[in-house]
């Protein structure tokens, strides 16, 4: 018979997820700060009447809350994340889980969720007009200081498309190739488009963005292909609230169309 011994091995103490969200906050957690000075239940009736008539099941409605799918879109421009990097960010970051309400067991929208979401206020032309009341929010709260913009355009890539010049050339028409099937056709991304910087060559998009110079919150964006000219979104970009401060960007943003818009 083997003796059973009543000795113990020592266990490791390891912060659990409270003590970890203590020092985050102690280093300093902007997302805190905002949580605290936002009332975000203010968007929740726009939301929901934006999906009150969407299907239940994938696809369709998200088995989220409206308000904290709508802080999932505010952190990707906060942070200028796609939805991949948005869904891996979720799982492994404890300040961003705490903003948004969950806890390290919490279920998290993947990158799919984030899309329909997004895709549904686009289509139904809200997205824009809940941001503008965000700004709005921010600026009553001295959060968006609005002391200068900075814009600003970064490329990204996505997987290189292995098609043939005759298809390349229809695709450059706003065709698409007639004996591609359905399945094909899904997986095609037809919308990028190649582009260089100095001796670098890059296919995909571009990711145009304008963010308060103080505060560093993306206030305005648009995703092109990647061979539109920076300098040709600036237009866009620009409003009344740019006319008392600086607007700073680098060289890509010179010439005469640049100078007329900022005139």
């Amino acid at each position: 018979m083997t003796k059973c011994s009543s000795h113990h091995e020592p266990t490791v103490e390891f912060f659990d997820e409270q003590d970890r969200l203590a020092l985050v906050s102690k280093e300093g957690d902007p997302l805190e700060t905002l949580n605290k000075a936002s009332d975000w239940e203010p968007f929740r009736g726009k939301l929901r009447r934006c999906f009150a008539n969407e299907p239940n099941g994938p696809g369709g409605r998200p088995p989220f809350d409206y308000v904290m799918m709508f802080k999932v879109l505010i952190l990707q421009r906060l942070y200028n994340l796609s939805d991949h990097q948005m869904q891996f960010q979720l799982l492994d970051r404890l300040s961003f889980q705490r903003f948004l309400g969950l806890g390290l067991h919490s279920l998290v929208p993947d990158e799919k969720t984030i899309w329909s979401f997004r895709e549904t206020l686009t289509q139904r032309g809200i997205i824009e007009k809940l941001f503008e009341k965000f700004q709005e929010f921010l600026q009553q709260k001295g959060l968006l200081a609005n002391r200068g913009s900075i814009i600003d355009a970064t490329f990204v890539e996505v997987p290189r498309q292995k098609n043939t010049p005759d298809e390349n050339r229809q695709i450059k028409a706003g065709e698409q190739p007639a004996d591609w099937s359905e399945v094909k056709s899904e997986q095609k991304d037809t919308k990028a488009r190649w582009s260089k910087k100095g001796e670098a060559s890059y296919f995909g998009y571009k990711d145009h963005v304008k963010a308060d110079k103080v505060g560093k919150l993306i206030t305005s964006y648009e995703v092109t292909d990647a061979v539109v000219h920076d300098s040709r979104v600036l237009p866009k970009f620009l409003d009344e609230r740019d006319t008392h401060h600086d607007v700073f960007a680098d060289s890509a943003y010179e010439g005469q169309k640049v100078e007329q818009a900022l005139r």
